[in-house]
C-alpha cells in the first residue's frame, strides 16, 4: 500500500513538473523574442518600448509571479524526484544503458544546478536591480528599467559573456531532454509521434541556445 502511494505521488510530481517545465519553455520563447530586439541596431529603442509595455501591463505583472512560482515548483520537484530515483536505486547498475536519453537524463540534475547558478548571476545584473536589491549601475543613469544600457556594459565584460554562453550550452542539453521528458510524463509517448517530439525538442533546444548566444556576441564584438 505504501509503495503504491509513493508511486502515485511520484507520478503526480512528474506531471506537475512537466506542466511547470512546459510553461517555462514557453516563457523562454517570449523572453528570447523580446531580448533579440536589443540586437536590431536601433540602440535599444524597440526593446525599450517592449520593456515599457511589460512594466505597465497588469497581466504581465501577474505572469511574473506565476513565472517565479513555476521556477520554484520545477526546481523543488526536480530535486525531490532526483532524490527519490537515487533512493530507489542505491546500487548502480554494473552495465548502464548507453542510450541518448539515459545520458541526458543522468546529468539533468547537474545541468539544472549550473543553470540555477547562472540564473542567480543573471538576476544580480538585471532583475535584482529592478527589484531594488542591487544598486542601479551608473550607466543606467538612475533608471532601474534601462536594461539596454545595463546589457551593453554587462555583455562587454568578457567573463560574464563567457559564463552566459557556456550556461546556454548547458541549458540546450537540459532542454533537449526536458522537452521529450515533459511530453512523456504527460503520457504523450507513442512510436508514431515520439520521433517528431525528439526532433522538435532538439530543434527547440538549438534555437533557444543559439538565439540567446547571439546577444552577448553582438554586444561584445559588434556594438
Amino acid at each position: 500500500m505504501g509503495d503504491k502511494r509513493i508511486r502515485i505521488t511520484t507520478v503526480s510530481q512528474k506531471y506537475i513538473m512537466a506542466l511547470a517545465g512546459i510553461f517555462l519553455m514557453l516563457f523562454l520563447v517570449v523572453h528570447l523574442s523580446i531580448n533579440l530586439l536589443m540586437v536590431v541596431g536601433d540602440d535599444g529603442k524597440l526593446f525599450g518600448q517592449a520593456v515599457q509595455f511589460m512594466l505597465t501591463n497588469p497581466l504581465i505583472k501577474i505572469t511574473e509571479y506565476v513565472l517565479f512560482g513555476g521556477f520554484i515548483v520545477h526546481i523543488l520537484l526536480g530535486v525531490i524526484l532526483w532524490a527519490v530515483n537515487n533512493r530507489a536505486r542505491p546500487v548502480k547498475y554494473s552495465k548502464s544503458l548507453k542510450t541518448e536519453n539515459s545520458m541526458f537524463s543522468k546529468y539533468m540534475i547537474h545541468t539544472g544546478v549550473i543553470i540555477l547558478i547562472f540564473l542567480f548571476i543573471h538576476f544580480f545584473h538585471f532583475f535584482f536591480v529592478k527589484a531594488g536589491i542591487v544598486p542601479i549601475p551608473e550607466v543606467a543613469e538612475g533608471d532601474k528599467h534601462d536594461f539596454f544600457s545595463m546589457a551593453v556594459v554587462t555583455f562587454q565584460n568578457p567573463l560574464y559573456s563567457f559564463i552566459y554562453l557556456v550556461s546556454f550550452v548547458f541549458l540546450g542539453f537540459h532542454l533537449k531532454h526536458a522537452f521529450q521528458s515533459a511530453f512523456q510524463s504527460l503520457g504523450l509517448n507513442h512510436n508514431k509521434y515520439t520521433p517528431a517530439i525528439k526532433f522538435i525538442g532538439t530543434l527547440y533546444a538549438i534555437v533557444i541556445s543559439v538565439g540567446f548566444a547571439i546577444i552577448p556576441i553582438y554586444f561584445y564584438f559588434f556594438y
